[in-house]
């Protein structure tokens, strides 16, 4: 993704700062989701396969604001993508308790979701509900999972979506340069959430769930996304977990972040520093994720 100004300064640029005020001030009747589109188009915030990275330039956007560098006009819905307004409608479900070893639980159902609205509202109700960071949505590529035991009893659920776009320990692993991370970041899929309900109680479930995960994950995306995976990443907060299940299941263990965020092009937003986990899901991966590939990967299907 080409950026205004220097990623790796301390501050923002008077002259970033400035264009997006001028931008403003020129369209008083523009949406914010209209002068994203625009900031986008003129930075080239572009994914690998040249969709506009909109939702990108309206989170930086955003996160201006709220810092009173430039302002926004008012948002057009009540609802808008700031996760912590979200209200995820509650949907009835069971509590009981499941205390079993993992063999009284198999086979496990794991189940897609993706075309079944009903499915989907109770995936986003439990991550809201039960996981400490909430559901905040997955913009762009993302496939869930639910997980039953033998009985139809749900035990867990599963969020994948976009991969970090820098992450040096990561990229360093896998040894491809800039350019081609870029154009091939598609073919890592990050686990942005992984949840066994806290009524569950089974040892080895958790690292029982990434096997399988693992084992169909590639077929999935190239079902309902058209083009394979060949590395799975999570992160993991290490003064809330100590990454015992991805340990078990045979995540290597490559480092920490550097506590910045996706969206952060100037190292001026912080978060904890996570400890980074990588799943290796080819033996070939470090030679698929460094060739270079003479067209884009493939557009989505709708």
């Amino acid at each position: 993704m080409n950026v205004i100004g220097n990623p790796e300064t301390s501050t923002i640029p008077a002259d970033h700062i400035s264009g997006i005020r001028k931008l403003i001030d020129d369209h008083p009747t523009w949406s914010r989701r209209q002068i994203s589109q625009e900031l986008a188009a003129r930075w080239n915030w572009r994914a690998a396969n040249g969709v506009l990275r909109d939702m990108a330039c309206r989170t930086h956007l955003l996160k201006l604001h709220r810092r009173n560098l430039i302002c926004l006009p008012s948002p057009r819905r009540s609802a808008n993508n700031d996760y912590r307004r979200w209200t995820i409608p509650d949907v009835p479900h069971t509590t009981d308790p499941i205390q079993a070893p993992l063999a009284d639980l198999q086979p496990l159902h794991i189940i897609p979701v993706r075309e079944d609205p009903l499915q989907r509202q109770l995936l986003k109700c439990l991550i809201h509900r039960y996981h400490y960071l909430g559901y905040r949505g997955s913009p762009g590529e993302s496939l869930a999972y639910l997980v039953y035991d033998r009985q139809q009893r749900l035990l867990a659920c599963l969020l994948f979506g976009a991969a970090a776009w820098r992450l040096k320990p990561r990229d360093q692993f896998i040894g491809w340069n800039a350019t081609i991370g870029k154009q091939n970041l598609p073919l890592i899929v990050n686990n942005q959430r992984f949840l066994v309900l806290p009524w569950v109680q089974s040892c080895h479930l958790a690292s029982h769930v990434l096997g399988q995960i693992a084992h169909r994950i590639a077929a999935d995306y190239q079902r309902y996304f058209a083009h394979p995976v060949y590395l799975l990443e999570t992160f993991v907060h290490p003064q809330k977990f100590r990454g015992t299940c991805y340990q078990a299941a045979n995540w290597i263990y490559l480092g920490q972040t550097t506590g910045r965020t996706r969206y952060d092009r100037y190292s001026t937003i912080q978060q904890p520093c996570k400890d980074i986990y990588v799943y290796p899901l080819t033996s070939q991966f470090q030679s698929l994720l460094a060739e270079t590939r003479s067209s884009p990967l493939p557009l989505s299907p709708l």
